[in-house]
């Protein structure tokens, strides 16, 4: 199966609202509500797509997933109960959905893979992404993708677990490791 990572084209918009409608149809089979009825919706990947922070994941040219990458932080990050590893500057990845029949296929590690490395070629050597707590799903897969659960973030006034990878060895002057 040929996997490729492309940034999403306006013509691709419906198609990734339709996963993400997925995504938030699959979390409720779970028995949580991380996105809401009306985020993430068709503006928010249009605008997504138009700031080019929209990508897809293609599997034999279907689109298997969505995602955004952005390079602008998050602001919500600001305040972490807990402690992130590195300082800024950060990648973030948000509104990650496979499509139904993509899901449970292993994926996401390729997915990831790809992610950081168009995130390196940008300059970035940290991601930062955030979970529901009741995601345990997503938390899985982050832990078994190399990220680290640091501590706590606020996100659209709810609780989030916060999560970093360093893909990049750190400086002297960006780690706050030990």
């Amino acid at each position: 199966m040929e996997i490729i990572l492309e940034k999403a084209g306006l013509m691709d918009a419906q198609a990734c609202m339709d996963i993400l409608s997925g995504g938030r149809d699959f979390q409720r089979e779970q028995g949580f509500v991380q996105w809401a009825d009306n985020y993430p919706n068709i503006d928010s990947v249009r605008a997504d797509i138009l700031s080019e922070n929209g990508f897809v994941l293609k599997a034999d040219g279907n689109i298997a997933a969505y995602l955004y990458i952005g390079f602008d932080g998050e602001p919500a990050y600001d305040v972490i109960r807990g402690a992130w590893r590195t300082k800024e500057p950060y990648a973030v990845i948000h509104r990650v959905a496979f499509d139904r029949q993509y899901r449970g296929l292993g994926l996401s590690k390729a997915m990831f893979e790809l992610a950081e490395e168009f995130i390196l070629a940008q300059g970035f050597g940290n991601v930062r992404m955030d979970t529901h707590h009741e995601n345990k799903r997503m938390q899985h897969v982050l832990e078994k993708n190399g990220f680290v659960l640091c501590g706590e973030v606020t996100l659209r006034g709810e609780p989030r677990l916060a999560y970093d990878k360093i893909i990049l060895p750190p400086s002297q002057d960006t780690c706050l490791c030990d």
